[in-house]
């Protein structure tokens, strides 16, 4: 859920837990974390579920991936301080060559799909979906196809307390068609981020900060976790000429772009403003405030100010842009670099992951997929998410101009162009 979408709290942890975007709010409004057993966490449990199916990429490359965990010794983890290190985990998406002997990666590991199930996200009923069990396009593995040059790299921030692998459909899409994509996951805000050793950290220190956590002082709780995230972010930057399997070779540190949905997209702003090595930037539906509400207060630094010369485009669901929401006005007014504001007609907060696509195979009543993505058709709406963040990065980052953004088209009649 977004942190725009609070209205009429009815507790104080609720309001916390909406505002900060958590798919578990009403577990938390409870008191109380989901229950997984250590059979759950271990994955051992005997699956259930549909194994829902994500659309295929569309790009002229097959795409290979792999996960590895990060671990940034130079500070303390900021929800557990005694903790003298902040350990990530990422995935490497990115066009692929002698994909054969390698096998489709899960959408999830066990553990981290035990969390993602037991917190019934976004209106899907717990174990109405085989999160471990579903398939990505990826090959887990397979050698990088740079094509004799290096390749543009983007990073991707999932929402607040949704994991890592919630854009895979638009992520897929990016490397197919050229780009190794970097998915993040912020430990401990994230549900459950599985680590190699088996381990699972889960959003417990979040979820005691945001009981303790009275609601005057909510704004300075979410400034705390767009400053996670951002230092997160540059750290993966730091990272990315060592990354493993050949893809450090294999990027382009002069092309860095990065996307992100909700909380993602406002951590993608606010890293590009206070990082230079990012280009360009996409924000999917993501406030640019530390509010519950749309207030136009407690902006972050990058609405305040605006970026420089660098290209950003914002996408938003169905009456949500520059005109309406006093943050996107605030950094609408105040950026001099290009940017598009792009409004997606009938679409809801989740349309913009991979909700969009899973929740129609789930099982669930027709009001349920109109509440968390709207009236518009899914297909359609992943389509043109896919074409429009694609024509940004290649017109700022790939050296291609298809002119998609250049005004309203008649492929995609539901995209509205608000600014330009």
């Amino acid at each position: 859920m977004n942190l725009r979408d609070l209205r009429s709290p009815r507790s104080r942890t609720r309001r916390g837990a909406l505002a900060l975007g958590l798919a578990v709010a009403t577990v938390i409004a409870a008191g109380a974390a989901a229950p997984v057993s250590a059979q759950d966490a271990g994955g051992a449990q005997e699956a259930h579920g549909v194994r829902a199916a994500l659309p295929a990429p569309t790009g002229p490359h097959a795409v290979g991936t792999f996960s590895t965990r990060l671990v940034d010794r130079s500070r303390h983890d900021p929800w557990v301080t005694a903790q003298p290190y902040r350990e990530l985990m990422v995935s490497v998406w990115y066009p692929a060559r002698a994909t054969g002997g390698h096998g489709f990666a899960p959408y999830m590991a066990k553990g981290a799909a035990a969390r993602w199930n037991a917190a019934a996200p976004h209106g899907i009923p717990k174990d109405a979906v085989d999160w471990a069990g579903m398939r990505t396009h990826a090959r887990e593995g397979a050698r990088v196809e740079t094509g004799g040059g290096r390749l543009p790299v983007l990073l991707y921030s999932a929402g607040a307390n949704d994991p890592r692998t919630w854009g895979t459909s638009l992520v897929e899409e990016m490397a197919s068609r050229g780009y190794v994509v970097v998915t993040v996951d912020h430990t401990y805000e994230s549900p459950g981020v599985a680590f190699p050793d088996g381990s699972v950290k889960t959003d417990e220190p979040l979820r005691d900060a945001l009981a303790q956590t009275p609601p005057e002082k909510l704004p300075g709780l979410m400034k705390k976790v767009l400053d996670a995230r951002v230092a997160d972010d540059k750290f993966v930057l730091d990272r990315l000429g060592a990354l493993p399997h050949g893809l450090g070779r294999a990027v382009d540190r002069s092309r860095v772009g990065m996307f992100g949905h909700s909380a993602g997209g406002m951590a993608a702003a606010e890293t590009m403003y206070e990082d230079k090595r990012v280009r360009a930037g996409v924000n999917l539906d993501g406030t640019l405030e530390h509010n519950a509400e749309p207030q136009g207060t407690n902006l972050t630094p990058v609405a305040r100010h605006g970026l420089d010369h660098r290209p950003f485009l914002l996408m938003g669901r169905d009456g949500s842009d520059h005109t309406t929401e006093p943050s996107w006005g605030s950094f609408w007014k105040h950026g001099t670099g290009w940017k598009r504001d792009l409004n997606l007609r009938g679409a809801k907060h989740q349309t913009y992951t991979d909700l969009a696509a899973v929740l129609p195979q789930a099982g669930v009543g027709r009001d349920v997929v109109e509440k968390n993505i709207g009236t518009v058709d899914p297909a359609r709406a992943t389509a043109a998410q896919r074409a429009y963040v694609a024509s940004f990065f290649d017109r700022t980052l790939g050296g291609h101009d298809d002119h998609l953004l250049d005004g309203p088209s008649p492929r995609h009649p539901e995209v509205r162009f608000v600014g330009r």
